[in-house]
C-alpha cells in the first residue's frame, strides 16, 4: 500500500476532531492565534478541516496540503477561499513563502519528522514560523497507564495511535530536539490540556468547564500535559 493509499484508509474512519478532541483543537487555535503574523497562512494536514474554518475566519490567505483526496474535497466543498493541494508534504512544491506554517498533529505520522521540517524552514520567509502541536508521551494519563500496565512505556503506541495511523509519541526533549536538528530555532515551547484520564472517560463524566480549566492547566504544566506544541523559526534568520 502506498503512503496516500494509506491515508485515504485512515481517512475513512479517522474520527479525530470528534469528542472532547474538538474542544482541544479549539484550545489549540486559541494559543495559535498569539503567534500569527504577517498575511498568509499554509496548513499541512488539515484533516476534517476543523482548524481551517477557525483559520479561514482570520482573514489570512490560506494555502492547505492534505495527502487524502476525500479531505480535499470537503474543505474545497466548504471553503472555496482556500487553495488545496492533494499532495504528500514532502512531494508538496509551494510556489510562494509563508508566514506561518502550520502542523497540527502532524509530525507523529511522518516517516521522518526532521527531514520534513528541513524542507519547510525553506518554505518561510524571512520573519516566517512554524507552529506545530503534538500528543505528549509524558501526559499524565500515559504515566499513570504505564503504572497500570495498561502501557510498557510512556512512548508506546497504544491502540488509537495506531488507528490514527501514530508512527512515534514525542516527549518534551525529542519534539524539540526534532526542529534543532533541521536547522531551526524554537521560540517558545508549551503545553496544554493537563490529561489524567483518556478521551472516552472524560466525554463521559466532565462538564465544558471541567475541559476548560484542564486546557488552561496544561499551560501552567507543559511537561506533563496531554498537548505539546513549538513555535519555532529558521535559526539562519538571525
Amino acid at each position: 500500500m502506498t503512503e496516500l493509499e494509506q491515508l485515504e484508509k485512515i481517512s475513512r474512519n479517522f474520527g479525530y476532531s470528534e469528542g472532547v478532541m474538538a474542544a482541544s483543537i479549539d484550545y489549540c487555535f486559541s494559543i495559535l492565534l498569539r503567534h500569527l503574523k504577517g498575511k498568509n497562512i499554509l496548513e499541512l494536514g488539515p484533516a476534517e478541516g476543523l482548524m481551517t474554518e477557525m483559520l479561514v475566519k482570520t482573514g489570512f490567505s490560506i494555502t492547505v496540503v492534505e495527502g487524502s483526496s476525500k479531505y480535499c474535497e470537503s474543505i474545497n466543498q466548504r471553503f472555496p477561499q482556500v487553495d488545496v493541494f492533494h499532495s504528500l508534504f514532502e512531494d508538496y512544491q509551494p510556489t510562494a513563502k509563508f508566514d506561518n506554517i502550520i502542523l497540527g498533529h502532524v509530525l507523529e505520522h511522518v516517516s521522518d519528522p526532521t527531514a520534513l521540517l528541513s524542507k519547510i524552514r525553506g518554505w518561510l520567509t524571512a520573519n516566517g514560523r512554524i507552529f506545530a502541536a503534538v500528543p505528549n508521551a509524558r501526559s499524565i494519563h500515559r504515566q499513570a497507564a504505564v503504572m497500570m500496565d495498561m502501557l510498557a512505556s510512556e512512548d508506546t503506541l497504544n491502540d488509537m495511535d495506531l488507528h490514527h495511523g501514530h508512527r512515534r509519541v514525542f516527549n518534551p526533549e525529542s519534539f524539540r530536539s526534532i526542529f534543532s536538528q533541521a536547522g531551526l530555532r524554537v521560540d517558545i515551547f508549551g503545553g496544554y490540556w493537563l490529561k489524567p484520564i483518556s478521551n472516552g472517560q472524560i466525554e463521559s463524566d466532565w462538564t465544558p468547564q471541567m475541559i476548560k480549566a484542564f486546557m488552561q492547566l496544561g499551560e501552567r504544566y507543559p511537561d506533563i500535559a496531554g498537548e505539546i506544541y513549538v513555535l519555532a523559526s529558521d535559526s539562519a534568520a538571525g
